[in-house]
């Protein structure tokens, strides 16, 4: 028997591609945009709508996402105004906030649905997340969760029952030991670029998502394993600020040139640039003490370091670099401070409307889908056999001047003797590796038209 079903709404982010559908009630069909997202989406009973099955868990965890690319946070965590500059549009005409959106009918199994679909358009709103506010909400909204990741790291890192006196934070000692424990515990998390393309398919992981993403077993890059140190200690009053590196990045810092790129969006012929915000880190000052922490992992190596050690590496006078480790051979990475604008805008439009950032961190970054000391697997990806022989040539050469095995396959399996020896040394890994192939070329196909393929290439690391 055929049924109608209720109201849905459905709300699209354009560029961080997140999207949430809820049953909303046919009296609320009619209402004009504002207040329709009033009640649905900045005061949108979460938890009520869950309880009544109106809204899926990964819904509503993207309408909550999206509700921090929609409105500005006040410094207590409270939803304020939409951004400036927000469009929205539906069926892709813009519609004003006090325009009625229209209802479209389909059918979803043999069901007859009433859709509102509304698009976020935010590619012209600027650069004003307040960033104290924002951590405030995502830590209220899961207290408990975060609360037990700080505990658990305290435990591993000291001894079980070391916990709660440290959280006391009575002195300094005491700070920089939590501060020490935490980036320890996210540095030994997963260099990973697999969960893009499986799970919430996240394009790109805010500091509390990496948490919850390696509370599940996987982990994430440099960028947002830094957000997610910074996240927790912004919650304990610990005061740092983000600090940009990059390979062979040495002298000033153009700050205004990565000012104009995050607001053009324009990065032909940009990589001499763009090489000082390749990676980031964390600069605390703890009392009067300094610490330089760097808590990312893949090749770069777990950085604690306090006062004059950090002075070494941060003194633009006599900049000491620190060695890392790449495939064919080891690079020098110069740490900057900078204004905190750049970094901070930079992973929100990395979050927010970097279009295929999610790509940029596989392909142009050059991370591929996970990283590890023993082993590097990134995809090959082509849509001839030319062009898939050249880049297998490539990867080949590279393996044998850095003296490395290597596998490279036409089709994204782990079918070779490399293959098999990485799927039962990281069984769970290789598994969502496998898991990514379909969405992976899916945002291939969107960014660069059809036609892709994409095998697999696997590198075994020296150690």
């Amino acid at each position: 028997m055929e049924s109608t079903v209720g109201q849905i709404l459905q709300l699209s982010d354009l560029v961080s591609t997140r999207k949430c559908a809820l049953h909303i009630s046919r009296e609320d069909a009619s209402l004009p945009l504002g207040a329709l997202l009033e009640k649905y989406l900045k005061h949108a009973p979460i938890q009520l709508l869950l309880k009544e099955s109106r809204i899926t868990q990964d819904s509503a965890d993207s309408l909550y996402a999206i509700q921090d690319l929609v409105y500005a946070s006040s410094c207590s965590g409270r939803l304020m105004d939409i951004f400036p500059r927000v469009a929205f549009k539906d069926h892709g005409w813009f519609l004003g906030l006090d325009q009625a959106p229209t209802t479209h009918l389909t059918r979803v199994d043999d069901r007859e649905v009433s859709i509102i679909d509304i698009a976020i358009d935010r590619l012209d709103a600027g650069y004003d997340r307040n960033w104290a506010g924002f951590h405030k909400r995502k830590w209220a909204r899961d207290e408990k969760r975060y609360s037990n990741f700080v505990r658990d790291s305290l435990d591993g890192e000291y001894g079980s029952g070391e916990a709660d006196a440290l959280l006391q934070m009575n002195s300094t000692n005491d700070k920089l030991k939590l501060i020490q424990a935490l980036g320890r515990t996210i540095w030994n998390s997963q260099f990973e670029n697999y969960s893009r393309f499986t799970g919430k398919k996240l394009i790109y992981k805010s500091g509390d998502e990496t948490i919850d993403n390696i509370i599940q077993g996987g982990g994430a890059v440099c960028s947002e394993k830094v957000q997610a140190l910074k996240f927790l200690t912004d919650n304990y009053g610990l005061n740092s600020e983000y600090v940009i590196a990059g390979e062979n990045a040495d002298g000033p810092v153009p700050v205004e040139k990565l000012r104009e790129l995050l607001t053009t969006f324009d990065f032909r012929f940009s990589k001499r640039y763009m090489r000082y915000w390749q990676h980031t880190a964390l600069l605390y000052d703890v009392d009067g003490v300094r610490v330089l922490v760097d808590a990312t992992n893949g090749n770069i190596p777990f950085l604690f370091l306090k006062d004059a050690e950090a002075d070494r590496i941060l003194d633009d006078r006599n900049k000491v670099p620190v060695p890392v480790k790449m495939v064919e051979s080891e690079e020098d990475f110069f740490y900057h401070r900078v204004p905190q604008d750049i970094p901070e805008n930079l992973f929100f439009a990395l979050e927010g409307w970097w279009s295929f950032s999610d790509l940029m961190q596989v392909f142009e970054n050059e991370l591929g889908m996970y990283l590890s000391s023993e082993y590097y697997v990134t995809p090959i990806t082509y849509k001839s056999e030319k062009e898939f022989n050249r880049d297998k040539d490539e990867y080949l050469s590279i393996s044998r001047r850095a003296g490395l095995e290597s596998s490279v396959t036409s089709t994204w399996t782990l079918d070779s003797p490399l293959g098999e020896e990485f799927q039962k040394a990281e069984p769970q890994v290789s598994d969502k590796i496998m898991l990514a192939r379909d969405h992976l070329l899916a945002r291939l196909d969107e960014c660069d038209g059809p036609g892709h393929e994409t095998g697999l290439v696997i590198m075994k690391l020296r150690i």
